[in-house]
């Protein structure tokens, strides 16, 4: 089999570069190694509604499970803060049903002339003369290979395509997150808020969240860095929270996975190769969150390849754009959470009670993230110096 562009994994990144490439003209397949796209969810759901509509100005109610009207950040101590969702950052705002907004995407990317595949898993790179050529995969037990002018790499944490491409895709420990999450069905479930929960004694170097999906249904999950992991913690400490939360709920679902929390990598692309979403850790290190950073990306890899193509020059050179474009886009963000994240790793319950606790008898309610660390440094600037070139 032959196309122009491979496009391995069907999650929103992978499907936003399937349409843009074959929207440009190119002949796309796009792998999905389950038998269904979007399932299992592997998420909290949550973007920002303004940031969604940058990509998709129609939005059909069908993927929305719940519109919020903010955040609620509980200190260890149980500290309240409200923040409106306009202010809440890059996950709050909608809360998907991912199930039913992944196969959106990938219908408009079979739309736009993509072909897709599922059940269909990648298994190796093809190479001719020393150069990529196209993936090798195993489809319905029988082996197939596809051969390709470009490989896009959009297969999640656990990503071969850049390793197969010799791509340094490695994660410490204390750069990857460890999480599991239940849908619970409880009545006292605040549909208007998403809540997160910090403090080491229920989810050390990391959060606790609650993000309701309506009918007095909730994603309630963990992600611990797994510095401060073991086996079995993030279900064991999750489970403990619900019982506790919600000690008349019921957990329909449960989900099992881990997320990348790690700086920006050094490249995202190879001859022949570009990396997208959780394959090139494009997810925020603070929050864990990346349907939107992996959309952009999505995008930018999608025209690039169109270029790259029409030029002749598949090479990582040729490929150059899509580095460029896609950190001019997102990389600071990226880099300034990651520095919030290592920060927040060395504080204790007694140190965020310090810091939170103050905010209470503040209006927070319209600050954004940086305003509120400024409010803070100011409130606590010893505790908070090693951040201050991240308040100017």
């Amino acid at each position: 089999m032959r196309c122009d562009v491979v496009v391995v994994g069907a999650g929103p990144g992978g499907s936003m570069a399937a349409k843009a490439a074959a929207m440009a003209g190119l002949d796309v397949i796009m792998l999905e190694k389950r038998q269904e796209i979007g399932d299992p969810v592997r998420c909290a759901e949550g973007v920002s509604k303004a940031s969604l509509k940058e990509f998709l100005p129609s939005i059909d109610p069908r993927w929305i499970a719940a519109d919020v009207k903010g955040a609620k950040l509980y200190a260890p101590d149980g500290t309240c803060l409200t923040m409106s969702e306009d202010k809440a950052g890059a996950e709050v705002g909608y809360v998907l049903e991912r199930k039913v907004f992944d196969r959106s995407l990938a219908a408009e990317a079979a739309k736009s002339g993509a072909r897709i595949m599922v059940k269909t898993r990648a298994t190796g790179l093809l190479f001719k003369d020393g150069k990529i050529c196209g993936v090798k995969t195993i489809r319905f037990g029988e082996a197939l290979d596809i051969e390709s002018h470009i490989v896009i790499g959009a297969d999640g944490v656990e990503s071969k395509v850049g390793r197969w491409a010799g791509i340094d895709t490695t994660l410490k420990p204390k750069d990857i997150s460890t999480c599991a999450q239940f849908l619970v069905e409880d009545k006292s479930i605040d549909s208007n808020y998403c809540e997160f929960y910090f403090g080491n004694r229920i989810a050390p170097g990391g959060y606790i969240w609650v993000f309701p999906k309506g009918d007095n249904l909730a994603n309630v999950g963990i992600g611990i860095v797994g510095s401060k992991s073991e086996p079995g913690l993030p279900t064991k400490l999750i489970t403990n929270f619900v019982q506790e939360r919600f000690p008349k709920g019921k957990a329909v679902e449960m989900v099992v996975g881990g997320d990348p929390v790690a700086g920006v990598m050094e490249t995202t692309t190879a001859d022949g190769v570009m990396l997208v979403g959780d394959a090139a850790h494009h997810t925020d290190a603070l929050t864990g969150g990346g349907i939107l950073n992996a959309m952009r990306a999505g995008v930018i890899a999608g025209e690039v390849a169109a270029k790259a193509i029409a030029a002749g020059d598949v090479t990582k050179a040729g490929l150059k754009e899509y580095e460029d474009r896609w950190r001019a886009a997102i990389s600071r963000n990226l880099e300034r959470s990651y520095e919030y994240k290592e920060f927040l790793l060395k504080l204790t319950d007694e140190d965020l009670n310090k810091l939170l606790g103050p905010l209470a008898a503040e209006d927070i309610s319209k600050m954004d993230l940086r305003g509120m660390i400024r409010l803070m440094f100011k409130l606590n600037p010893k505790l908070l110096w090693e951040l201050r070139q991240l308040v100017v």
